[in-house]
């Protein structure tokens, strides 16, 4: 397999329409070569190719903030000496005098499918701000880590955010060149892009289904996500955030664990396998106990639950993440009804919204979870309208 990187750095033809060019990169620390030469220095080595500034999304261009919601400064490299910008500190849009600095903006951002991820929204305001001031913009593009499968709800009109940025599932199965070519389409931008693609990318075929294990190093994308288990649980796990229960952020398993010093852990998996044990299908759930050292519950013994797919027990086809954390929050519901579950906070530049409806797009899941005489079968009946019609509309953008 190869990733859009590496075939513009193979291919003279490619790289011809950048001579003369002043080019710029918006790329992370996941932005590496097959030989882990990070994008920006193996450009910066290429001849032709002017390199005249670069960015960084959430997290920062070498991945200098750990934690959430943590803005990372402009600076100047000090190996190229060329300005460096944050998308996520003073702005997340490119302002007019970062655009001016550059006539080609090269993306290489390692996504990992779910709609939440920040990275998808820097890609649309990069695209939108590119067509306003005549800029192109090429993705060079990468795996979908998680593959094809879709789940969850459709982002609802009017709860667009810097974690919804677009009328998107939960999974939505797409690469970043995809989403990229859908953006275009559904925002009806008249923008100078092209996207770099893969070449042997087989996102169905096992055992990485998504992630050519064996052929590719992982890297985090973001701090949180130290692996593949991690990125498989992570479009259910990251709803947690909307919620007092730990996600496990303090601990090794971020977005495999879950839970909080006041829970009974054994009683919440009983309690999900009777509501609905066919969305607990293609993993294996057990009770743990863990102590964050940072974030929520930081030095306090968490009972918990760990979602494993790290073993034969794993089948990507019938695993549900999105319906198993709506499951174990109904089934904390059910178990203590008055449990104080929904985190009230400032969430991703948002005030007066509950995060969990940020992150679902809408209000809907909190209200199933809060109604004691909704059923599976009723989120059943929202989530899979909305998944069907995603497939069919996603068809025409699929490139692999």
């Amino acid at each position: 397999m190869k990733l859009g990187l590496d075939r513009l750095l193979a291919s003279r033809s490619l790289r011809k329409a950048l001579r003369g060019k002043r080019v710029a990169l918006l790329a992370h620390p996941a932005s590496v070569t097959r030989g882990l030469e990070h994008a920006l220095d193996a450009l910066a080595a290429l001849p032709g190719v002017h390199l005249s500034a670069a960015f960084g999304p959430q997290h920062g261009l070498r991945g200098d903030k750990q934690d959430n919601m943590v803005e990372s400064p402009d600076f100047t490299d000090p190996k190229l000496g060329i300005p460096v910008f944050s998308l996520y500190g003073a702005v997340r849009r490119p302002t007019s005098a970062m655009l001016s600095t550059f006539d080609v903006l090269l993306i290489d951002l390692q996504d990992v499918g779910c709609r939440i991820y920040t990275f998808i929204t820097t890609l649309r305001y990069v695209l939108e701000d590119a067509a306003l001031h005549g800029k192109a913009v090429w993705i060079l593009d990468r795996p979908n880590p998680v593959g094809r499968p879709v789940e969850g709800l459709t982002l609802r009109a009017g709860w667009e955010s810097f974690v919804g940025a677009g009328p998107l599932p939960m999974r939505h199965g797409l690469t970043m060149g995809e989403l990229a070519h859908w953006f275009v389409a559904k925002l009806g931008l008249n923008v100078d892009y092209r996207v770099v693609e893969m070449q042997g990318w087989e996102p169905d075929d096992g055992p990485g289904h998504g992630w050519p294990l064996g052929e590719q190093s992982w890297i985090n994308p973001s701090p949180n996500i130290p692996g593949l288990h991690s990125a498989r649980c992570y479009p259910g796990a990251v709803m947690v955030e909307g919620t007092t229960l730990s996600e496990g952020r303090g601990t090794t398993r971020p977005f495999e664990l879950f839970g909080a010093p006041d829970i009974d852990a054994q009683a919440l998996i009983d309690t999900m396998h009777e509501l609905a044990p066919q969305w607990l299908r293609g993993c294996a759930l057990r009770a743990c106990w863990f102590e964050p050292t940072f974030h929520k519950h930081v030095g306090q013994l968490c009972a918990g639950v760990q979602v494993h797919v790290d073993d034969g027990c794993y089948k990507h086809a019938a695993f549900k993440p999105w319906r198993l954390q709506a499951l174990a929050f109904k089934a904390l519901r059910t178990l203590e009804p008055q449990y104080p579950l929904w985190r009230d906070f400032a969430y991703e530049y948002e005030r007066g919204r509950l995060a969990i409806d940020l992150l679902n797009g809408s209000d809907l899941l909190r209200k199933w979870v809060d109604d004691r005489r909704s059923t599976p079968q009723d989120l059943d009946a929202l989530a899979l309208a909305d998944e069907q019609a995603w497939r069919r509309e996603r068809r025409p953008f699929l490139l692999y």
